[in-house]
């Protein structure tokens, strides 16, 4: 489990996390969710130990995460950002062996290899592991960075909205794999993500954030509500229920009386 424990962080006099303290469950896709500027990213960068908190502390399943050595933190901990910035031209396999540089040092196992085969396989990216990443779409290259993540074979996921600039059907495929994560291998996921139908349909866990404080936490239906939902982004939302799931309609909940 992962706890938040009273963490704030500032830069210079602006304060972009306030006091923000919770618990990660283990085993589940957790969203976080609400408006720019909420400090979400700041949050998910602080656990990945991408950020240093001014106050307070994270724990790793009890251990203070700052206590834990980066190699080892490494093998626990995997985080996706959300801009890419590779300059070298690899195929899709040689991006997902770097997933496996805490355990190879660049020196690949046949450990490694069949960790990087398992990822390919798991995305269904095996046909294009001879393809190169600037020669994807931006749907196919999101999904090869997903798959070094998942080489990794970290018990916790950090992505920083591992959805940004995808089509529908790329989106899909990205949030179906995430909850294949949780639900067939055990493994723990949090994500920023902004779709707020994509969060309510494939999390089991929700941290609503605003204005660098946590607004709310708790399981998808208790934070799935109209009234806590308005609240949060400052709009009108209407919850439709069908056999497929809930839809946050947000366009028009109420139509203005003629």
């Amino acid at each position: 489990m992962i706890s938040v424990n009273n963490v704030s962080k500032s830069y210079g006099k602006k304060t972009v996390l306030q006091k923000a303290s919770i618990r990660f469950p283990s085993g589940q896709l957790t969203s976080l969710i609400g408006p720019n500027g909420a400090g979400k990213t700041t949050l998910l960068m602080m656990i990945g130990r991408l950020l240093s908190a001014d106050h307070g502390d994270i724990t790793l399943d009890g251990q203070n995460i700052a206590d834990i050595r980066s190699g080892d933190f490494a093998k626990k901990v995997a985080t996706l950002r959300q801009s890419q910035h590779f300059t070298m031209r690899l195929t899709v396999e040689e991006l997902v062996a770097f997933g496996r540089f805490p355990y190879s040092r660049g020196s690949l196992t046949k450990a490694d290899h069949e960790a990087i085969e398992d990822a390919l396989s798991f995305l269904s990216l095996t046909p294009l592991r001879h393809a190169y990443i600037d020669e994807l779409s931006g749907g196919q290259r999101q999904m090869a960075f997903l798959a070094m993540t998942i080489a990794q074979q970290t018990q916790y996921l950090l992505l920083d909205e591992p959805l940004n600039n995808l089509d529908m059907k790329h989106a899909v495929d990205i949030m179906r794999a995430l909850r294949r994560l949780c639900d067939e291998q055990g493994r723990t996921v949090i994500l920023v993500i902004h779709d707020i139908n994509f969060a309510a349909n494939y999390s089991d866990y929700m941290v609503a954030m605003k204005l660098g404080v946590v607004h709310s936490f708790g399981a998808v239906e208790e934070i799935v509500t109209e009234p806590r939902l308005k609240d949060l982004y400052e709009i009108d939302f209407e919850l439709l229920q069908n056999k497929r799931g809930t839809v946050c309609n947000y366009f028009n909940p109420q139509k203005e009386s003629l």
